[in-house]
């Protein structure tokens, strides 16, 4: 075996905190396993905007407690720096989070933090509300959100103001997560690292309140059937208290989904989106006559949707569909502040926002960006995030937008009409937005750069027979937003194409957005495209 690989593995084993992973290493290394050994020491998890986020296993590219810790005082380092004191940390349900909760919780209390722990496991949207409600200087998160079992994650929130930015308990953004990266990389050895048990586990008072808060969100609540589905997140508990006491009673769960489970057994991945994931809740909706079905993602950050068409068939709605609902319906009550939605979402909501005289103001993917507009009535991204109270949550909140979709739903069905006739008037006025997205995954993270060095090098004058009229290069814009790392593609026929990696998996994402007179025109259009594209991006 490698000399140098051999001095790292027993280097981290020497420090490592937990007994479980060491002794996996130790095993490896008495077996001269090189292979696998290279796989778990394929340098340090990397740490962004989005905190952490990998599979779980040992050494330091894995998500484990010797990562996790470091991150913790990486991040505590930050906080001293700039005079913070206090962090609340929350946890959903995979394996490896509440280890993962206590060992930060350890080395905040060391660096003489105030620690506060929420009660059990929750979503993410109750400990971004908890970051505001407590004044915390920083919040933390150990999810994985919608990624596979294997993968565990740490999302990080700042509450007040911090490097200049107004981030008002909302995820990081640059340069803060570069700051913190620093930090953790000038972590040497984390056994050198002092620890502390002082802390406090929350009551159910910050909870109640979310709920409370959260519930009065629709006024007007009545006769009407929900599906819902947590999708083996931990988002049932508090859905149906939200619901309960918001006065709708017409909440039916999908038994087989609505435990936490971290081993996620009815579904190939925890994502609402994903082919498959909610058939039981659709089987339940038709079993029982639903009027809707909603999911969220395991840590109920999202919300996922699926209505009845006039022909009786359940169909998912797009995750641009539900945001164009959510505009229409609140821009029509006139309200003051700001729309505002990812540069990949549809272009309709600033149609919209436009018609009643609403400001827009389009953002970088991620809802890090999004939470940073000043006064936002309501925002989202296509990957079905959306906010429909940032006063309550300045994050995308899976919770509060299962609720209000259900009251608009309502509201519809007084009146006589459906989720389907909204959209339908929307596109009468703006004409059809028909949106897809096209995920490659890949083995090597490497071959996304290649890809779009080669495309920026070498741009193409057509994709599927169609022109290309402009490109733009999204790490070097001309429209005021921050340089990213993608391209903007505009093709003849008003076609809009954006190719950027994904943040949180190895996998390229392509977003197409076509406009036509009808849905089977944009259809068309779109399934002329796919191949081609599939084939472009490969």
């Amino acid at each position: 075996m490698d000399s140098a690989l051999r001095t790292e593995v027993e280097s981290w084993i020497a420090d490592d905190p937990d007994p479980t992973t060491a002794r996996r290493l130790t095993e490896l290394l008495a077996a001269g396993d090189e292979e696998t050994l290279r796989s778990y020491f394929n340098g340090f998890l990397q740490f962004g905007t989005a905190g952490l986020r990998g599979p779980i296993g040992p050494g330091p590219s894995c998500m484990n407690r010797a990562v996790v810790g470091r991150a913790a005082a990486g991040i505590a380092a930050y906080m001293k720096k700039r005079g913070m004191r206090t962090v609340v940390i929350g946890r959903d349900a995979r394996y490896g989070s509440e280890d993962f909760t206590f060992e930060s919780a350890e080395i905040f209390s060391g660096a003489g933090m105030q620690v506060f722990i929420l009660p059990r496991p929750l979503p993410t949207p109750v400990l971004a509300f908890a970051t505001s409600f407590l004044n915390c200087d920083i919040g933390i998160m150990v999810t994985a959100s919608h990624n596979p079992p294997q993968d565990n994650g740490y999302k990080v929130y700042v509450g007040p103001t911090a490097d200049d930015i107004h981030y008002a308990a909302s995820q990081i953004i640059n340069p803060t997560d570069g700051y913190i990266a620093a930090e953790i990389a000038a972590i040497t050895s984390l056994a050198a690292q002092p620890r502390a048990r002082e802390w406090t586990v929350l009551d159910d008072r910050v909870v109640d309140e979310y709920i409370s808060r959260t519930s009065a969100l629709a006024p007007h609540p009545g006769e009407i059937t929900v599906v819902y589905t947590a999708m083996h997140g931990v988002g049932t508990e508090t859905v149906k208290k939200v619901f309960t006491q918001a006065g709708f009673t017409g909440l039916v769960t999908v038994d087989e989904q609505c435990t936490p489970d971290p081993d996620f057994p009815t579904v190939a991945f925890p994502n609402p989106e994903e082919p498959g994931a909610i058939d039981l809740a659709l089987a339940k909706a038709e079993k029982v006559s639903a009027d809707l079905v909603i999911a969220n993602d395991p840590d109920a950050d999202r919300c996922a949707a699926a209505i009845c068409d006039v022909n009786g068939s359940w169909r998912m709605l797009r995750g641009d569909e539900i945001g164009i609902i959510f505009g229409e319906w609140i821009a029509r009550k006139k309200p003051t502040g700001t729309f505002g939605n990812s540069i990949v979402s549809s272009s309709a909501l600033r149609k919209i926002a436009q018609h009643y005289g609403v400001d827009f103001q389009e953002t970088l993917t991620g809802f890090k960006w999004l939470a940073k507009i000043e006064d936002l009535a309501f925002g989202y991204e296509e990957a079905i995030g959306y906010a429909v109270d940032s006063e309550t949550v300045n994050d995308k909140d899976g919770i509060s937008a299962a609720l209000y979709l259900t009251q608009i739903a309502l509201d519809l069905k007084r009146s006589g009409l459906s989720l389907s006739d909204l959209l339908a008037d929307v596109w009468k006025r703006h004409g059809f937005h028909g949106t897809e997205q096209i995920s490659i995954r890949v083995s090597d993270i490497k071959t996304i750069s290649t890809l779009l060095h080669q495309l920026r090098n070498n741009p193409p004058r057509e994709i599927a027979g169609k022109s290309v009229k402009q490109i733009d290069d999204l790490a070097a814009p001309r429209d005021g937003l921050p340089p990213t790392d993608g391209l903007r593609i505009w093709l003849d026929g008003d076609i809009r194409i954006i190719i950027r990696p994904s943040g949180t998996e190895a996998k390229l994402k392509c977003y197409v957005e076509v406009i036509a007179e009808t849905a089977a025109a944009a259809q068309q259009l779109l399934d002329e495209l796919r191949n081609p594209l599939k084939e472009f991006l490969s």
